[in-house]
């Protein structure tokens, strides 16, 4: 597979199915709710278009928080779009359904700064980054996946003749 990040690997977690049915989103949602700390004190959950914005709603809903997502139009930076805004000193946790390099989600956070707004932290689904994925504020995520990624380069599924299939939803 050819992963949102643009690494590879030989296994994909597809959390969208997890969104198919709204009673288990609700039931996996409240999971990781009740894992956050009261001392976030969240205000706004904002994730990244289109993966994340089912998993940020639902994250929203069970906080009493609002829900954002961000957009991005091809070679451009996120931005919000739709009359959607963020107010100075606003606590944002960032959302993503499945982190690997965290790079959609980090992207957001120029935008919460420019807005004066705060990151209090990121959630995920699910971190397959194996540790690597530590950006400060504190991550917070139901399961890890140790799942091997590489680069395309060193891919030795690439190298052996594995067709690649790419399922995420990044274009570039």
């Amino acid at each position: 597979f050819v992963l949102s990040s643009g690494l590879h690997s030989d296994r994909y977690c597809q959390c969208a199915a997890l969104f198919e049915n709204p009673r288990t989103a609700e039931e996996v949602t409240a999971l990781l709710a009740a894992k956050l700390p009261t001392s976030l004190r969240v205000q706004t959950v904002l994730t990244p278009a289109i993966g994340g914005i089912l998993w940020g709603y639902e994250l929203a809903r069970a906080l009493g928080a609002r829900s954002l997502f961000a957009e991005r139009k091809p070679g451009e930076t996120f931005a919000l779009r739709r009359g959607l805004f963020l107010s100075p000193r606003e606590r944002v946790l960032l959302a993503e359904d499945v982190i690997t390099t965290g790079k959609s989600v980090l992207e957001l956070v120029p935008l919460v700064e420019a807005a004066g707004a705060v990151v209090v932290g990121y959630a995920a689904i699910a971190d397959r980054s194996r540790g690597a994925f530590v950006p400060g504020p504190p991550v917070h995520t139901l399961t890890a996946l140790n799942f091997e990624t590489w680069k395309p380069e060193d891919c030795p599924l690439c190298r052996s003749g594995v067709p690649t299939e790419k399922p995420g939803s990044r274009v570039s």
